[in-house]
């Protein structure tokens, strides 16, 4: 694949908050700790230490969760996590269907591609690449599904709770049966498993294990131990309630908007079936559907003896990531990065380590009629992110024999209005008014003859303009980016190497938004040669 960029500013994508960041603005460097670049990563691994007691207890879980598993280099760079010059960089992502949208597969390229950058330029520490498994999530609804050749895909089940713990029932094997393009991975993956988190780590353990991926389920009574004196914090203190409070309000002084919104406690109580809001009322703590009560003396004792029953939410969960891993840097799409910046007083207060913040790389794949089209239309890669209406009107009016804006026409309209209203003004000042109106009514006119010339020069130009909107319709289905709706098995089923193309071209310290274009040789029909 061949690869361009563009500024992620002309996308139109973006929040103001988010390109502030990857441009360095200083209006947002009070909400975070360091910017990403290979001087300060070098700094942050120097001065960078991770109690051993703590690497001890995440290697013999990891251990635990890889005991039936194969695949050399990631059990080496499990063992590589008890040495103490060893680091992680770690995406995290829901637990979807066949990984959901391509963009999941992109965020674990790019952090397997950090990991292997930090290695090259400090080749005496180690950097290990980590794949957090959003286990615990009960959001069913955002990762039922998944979108293949216009069509989607949804497992419906009737369970509730944590999605890691779902089973595999019948309703899910009979779904698979509906899908014959899946490579057998995929398959295996799902009809070997019992619970959904066991398909998942079986899947991206296939495509990404020779990459030295670890997977982590951080759903283990043996992490959540090391993280209950927060856990306690936050039901008895709401600490972390109070800073991100503060935090939003100097995010908005600065101009920008908040997306995630503390709560006085910010745990879920979680047992099979269940994740349910804790809230406290009159000195007592309860869950949210009120099945569940403790006084706080009970509650203290629970979360010392079943710490696992504790969930943290979108608000703590980055807290937690980096108690309990040796972390360097944490990679997400735009709206990840920009909460984590609500985060950074939480952070201190805790006395844990601010990681560097990196957006994943953002990727358009153009295929080979997309990038015939685009040329014999003459399209601009940046006019991709065009609206439907401003492509076709700029098309029309680029490929017009004549000025459709009646440019001339509405020179001389103000040149003769202009002569007028000075004659006015020396016979009576108020008729001014009058020719300044009547200006106003020719104007409209010409935009009205302007309109129908332009509606004109589009009959002419109807094919064209149905190409403009068959690309529209490829890179954005349904009106929503391409990576962010369709599954990478589009691309994946027809070129094996299509992984190994994300690697050659990804750079995860440019932010720049990458245009891939495939080449027809890459294409490669013979879907059996899937792994």
């Amino acid at each position: 694949m061949l690869k361009s960029t563009l500024d992620p500013d002309c996308t139109g994508l973006f929040s103001s908050l988010f390109l502030d960041y990857i441009h360095n603005k200083e209006s947002v460097k009070q909400f975070y700790q360091d910017f990403p670049n290979l001087e300060n990563f070098k700094q942050a691994i120097a001065n960078k230490t991770f109690d051993q007691e703590k690497r001890d207890t995440l290697v013999n879980v990891l251990q635990q969760q890889y005991e039936d598993f194969e695949g050399v280099e990631v059990m080496a760079n499990v063992q590589k996590l008890k040495q103490a010059t060893t680091f992680t960089v770690t995406t995290g992502h829901q637990l979807n269907l066949m990984t959901g949208p391509s963009y999941f597969i992109y965020k674990i390229v790019s952090t397997i591609a950090l990991a292997e950058k930090l290695q090259k330029e400090n080749p005496e520490y180690q950097f290990v690449p980590v794949y957090w498994m959003a286990s615990e999530d009960h959001d069913f609804e955002e990762i039922n599904h998944f979108y293949f050749e216009g069509k989607n895909y949804q497992w419906d089940t009737d369970q509730t709770g944590a999605v890691g713990e779902f089973v595999l029932d019948k309703s899910l094997k009979k779904l698979l049966d509906e899908m014959p393009f899946l490579p057998d991975f995929f398959k295996t993956a799902y009809t070997k498993s019992k619970l959904l988190k066991e398909a998942v780590r079986k899947y991206v353990h296939h495509l990404f294990a020779d990459k030295g991926l670890v997977i982590l389920d951080a759903n283990e009574k043996a992490l959540k131990q090391i993280f209950a004196p927060v856990i306690k914090d936050d039901l008895f203190a709401s600490t972390a309630n109070n800073l991100v409070k503060d935090c939003n309000g100097a995010l908005e002084e600065a101009g920008y908007t908040t997306q995630i919104f503390p709560r006085e406690i910010n745990f879920f109580y979680m047992e099979s079936g269940r994740r349910e809001r804790l809230i406290c009322e009159d000195g007592l703590f309860k869950t949210h559907d009120g099945q569940n009560e403790w006084t706080e003396k009970e509650m203290a004792t629970l979360i010392e003896e079943k710490p696992e029953n504790f969930s943290p939410n979108v608000v703590l969960r980055p807290l937690y990531q980096e108690v309990i891993l040796p972390n360097l840097a944490y990679l997400g799409g735009p709206a990840e990065v920009a909460y984590w910046f609500q985060l950074k007083s939480v952070f201190n207060h805790y006395s844990v380590d601010y990681p560097f913040l990196l957006p994943r790389n953002f990727a358009m794949v153009l295929s080979v009629p997309v990038q015939r089209k685009m040329e014999k239309l003459g399209l601009k890669e940046e006019e991709l992110f065009l609206s439907n209406d401003d492509l076709r009107i700029n098309y029309v009016k680029e490929h017009a024999g004549q000025d459709l804006e009646l440019k001339d026409e509405r020179d001389k309209l103000v040149a003769i209005f202009k002569g007028l209203e000075e004659k006015s003004l020396s016979m009576d000042a108020t008729l001014g008014y009058a020719v300044r109106a009547a200006q106003k009514r020719n104007e409209k006119i010409l935009d009205q003859v302007a309109t129908k010339f332009r509606k004109a020069e589009e009959r002419k130009n109807k094919t064209a303009i149905r190409q403009l909107h068959d690309i529209k319709a490829t890179l954005f289905p349904k009106g929503t980016l391409q990576e962010r709706k369709i599954n990478f098995l589009e691309f994946y089923l027809g070129n094996p190497d299509f992984l190994q193309g994300l690697f050659d071209t990804f750079d995860p310290l440019d932010f720049s938004f990458i245009l891939l274009k495939e080449n027809g040789s890459e294409r490669n029909t013979k879907k059996s040669t899937q792994k």
